[in-house]
């Protein structure tokens, strides 16, 4: 795995069992996640540091471009390439890309750029203006080709930890799954960025010409945050389904930007806190829960605060 993989000395330290008077220790070689700064630069001046574990790293000025609202097609790209970057010993680093493109669009820009680097637990840090960070979605935004099943939705984690090798070697790395609707593993990449792990999909699909991704579902190991939705938002992505989380906002975004947030996907269960209506098994309820008025069960009957609490809790979004 080159420079994905560092082997670091580590001391594991065991808890003393019962009987024992100390904890027990070994020295052994563990394999480490790396991270690297990338500075992205547009027509040869900087726009932003990201911190990302090295790999598909074309991809991933691509997919920021993307998540900027910078660009929407390929064709907007006039070129990426590595330019200079070396460490102590005069080796390149790979870690600077010039991305290239009009250089009207690269001026404006510029002109809002980031101010400080952004870290791998962080995708939009340093963003200058609290009034940028949602951006208006482009036209055809939010359609509606995705139709899937609750089994097949509930079946991508599982998918997404078994295609990991990374996370298998490190278990120090996110990753981002695109799924069609019939469950197949279209793109997966990892990363010690979330955010960094979406952009490097859909700096596929901008490379691989699939922009908008429509009829897409992007599987997440992580939590739901803002910049998630806003990432798959952007890119066409109809639903966003996450091993934890989302956000408060995240939820909001989601809502009003059509997409299908799912989260808390654990294998025998999921909450669905948006647009419901992408999912085959819920069509049929969310006709009868539409016909429930607050405070009544299914059947008309009053229901007692305290359980109808529990009932909104523990019911299907």
């Amino acid at each position: 795995m080159g420079r994905l993989i560092q082997r670091k000395r580590v001391t594991r330290v065991i808890r003393p069992q019962e009987g024992d008077a100390v904890a027990s220790h070994r020295t052994k070689l563990d394999s480490i996640a790396v991270e690297e700064p990338l500075e992205l630069r547009l027509g040869g001046e900087s726009f932003t540091v990201t911190m990302r574990t090295p790999g598909n790293d074309f991809e991933l000025a691509a997919g920021f471009m993307v998540a900027e609202g910078l660009v929407v097609s390929a064709e907007q790209l006039r070129g990426l390439r590595y330019c200079s970057g070396q460490d102590e010993f005069g080796n390149q680093t790979y870690n600077v890309i010039d991305v290239g493109m009009d250089p009207v669009l690269a001026q404006s820009a510029l002109s809002g750029k980031r101010n400080v680097t952004t870290t791998s637990a962080c995708g939009i840090c340093g963003t200058t203006s609290i009034d940028a960070v949602e951006k208006t979605l482009p036209p055809g935004r939010g359609s509606r080709d995705l139709s899937i099943t609750a089994e097949q939705l509930l079946s991508l984690p599982d998918a997404l930890r078994d295609s990991q090798a990374l996370f298998s070697k490190t278990g120090g790395v996110h990753a981002a799954g695109l799924f069609g609707a019939d469950g197949e593993l279209l793109c997966l990449r990892e990363d010690v960025g979330r955010h960094n792990a979406v952009d490097k999909v859909v700096g596929w699909g901008l490379m691989e010409g699939r922009l908008p991704l429509a009829g897409t579902a992007l599987q997440v190991s992580g939590r739901a945050s803002f910049e998630l939705v806003q990432k798959a938002a952007l890119a066409g992505v109809e639903l966003l389904s996450a091993v934890g989380a989302p956000s408060s906002l995240a939820v909001d975004l989601a809502d009003r930007s059509g997409l299908t947030l799912a989260g808390f996907s654990r294998g025998k269960s999921i909450n669905v806190y948006t647009h419901p209506e992408r999912i085959i098994d819920l069509a049929e309820d969310d006709a009868s829960a539409s016909e429930i008025q607050p405070g009544r069960d299914a059947e008309g009957h009053s229901v007692p605060a305290e359980r109808n609490t529990e009932q909104a809790v523990n019911a299907p979004a």
